[in-house]
């Protein structure tokens, strides 16, 4: 067999990464029928087809998820050389973190603030969703992304490194002072309630806790950010349902208090990288102080 072009190679590595032919074409400025073309000889050259229509989607065959893996390999780490080589200077080291949109800022700031006390460390802050953030690491624009939920290896065909970072207990949170005396659901019939989106964790977690107690809790607004659920939890009286760390300056100041943990409930808070040759130290550092015991 010829000696693959790593060129039609690559196009092919951007075409499976995102799954659609028109957006890959987009993202590399190329026409939609120059970059079939480049796939169909690579697929000539293998002498097997790499990818099937599904309706408007490509999918990829069981040959292409194989190439797809060794292009991941070939393709990440060149990517991953050529972000060190822009980098310079070897003193001085620079992170690109993301962090998922929703994310707990008090926990973002809890994360970084080692950081701080670094003279040879600069970084940069990126809110983006699960899915820019998955794609930001695999292009090597960045070198960490923080978010509260694990991903699958299989996602992207990507063996993606999930450390857990922290862990938070979560809680019914309300105006100060304003206790039910009773434990819960007593004491709480009259009470309107500011909650975590229908997608979060953390709503389904209540949920449940509602059913056990045959609790039917009065909705007055859902969000799904939790920047967001701090500003109406301080501001509204009503009462919510959060980590109280991301209420914790709140809580310090008495406008807000913690009046139950909901048993056994916790927001998981994960690092997410992909595999490298070189790993800064200092994320390392990072890293390894935020392990849990």
């Amino acid at each position: 067999m010829a000696r693959l072009n790593y060129h039609h190679l690559y196009y092919f590595w951007r075409v499976a990464s995102i799954g659609h032919l028109t957006q890959a074409a987009e993202q590399l400025h190329v026409s939609q029928s120059a970059l079939s073309a480049q796939i169909k000889q690579l697929e000539s050259k293998i002498g097997q087809p790499l990818f099937e229509r599904e309706g408007r989607r490509l999918v990829l065959t069981d040959v292409g998820k194989r190439v797809q893996l060794y292009a991941q390999d070939i393709f990440s780490t060149g990517e991953e050389l050529e972000q060190f080589l822009k980098s310079g200077n070897t003193h001085h080291t620079h992170l690109n973190i993301g962090v998922e949109t929703h994310l707990s800022r008090n926990f973002i700031e809890a994360f970084i603030t080692p950081l701080f006390d670094d003279p040879t460390v600069t970084f940069s802050l990126y809110a983006r969703t699960m899915g820019d953030l998955m794609d930001g690491l695999i292009n090597h624009e960045l070198d960490i992304a923080l978010t509260n939920r694990a991903i699958a290896n299989d996602v992207h065909g990507v063996l993606w490194q999930n450390q857990l970072v922290a862990r938070q207990s979560v809680a019914i949170v309300g105006p100060y002072g304003e206790q039910p005396k009773q434990s819960f659901p007593q004491g709480y019939e009259d009470k309107k309630w500011i909650l975590p989106g229908r997608n979060m964790g953390i709503r389904s977690m209540f949920e449940s806790f509602c059913a056990t107690q045959q609790y039917r809790a009065d909705i007055k607004a859902e969000v799904d950010d939790m920047a967001m659920m701090r500003l109406l939890a301080r501001d509204s009286g009503f009462l919510s349902v959060m980590p109280p760390v991301v209420v914790k300056d709140e809580i310090e100041a008495k406008k807000l208090q913690v009046y139950q943990a909901l048993p056994q409930a916790y927001e998981h808070f994960y690092a997410i990288l992909l595999p490298r040759k070189f790993i800064p130290e200092v994320l390392l550092h990072l890293l390894r102080s935020q392990q849990l015991e």
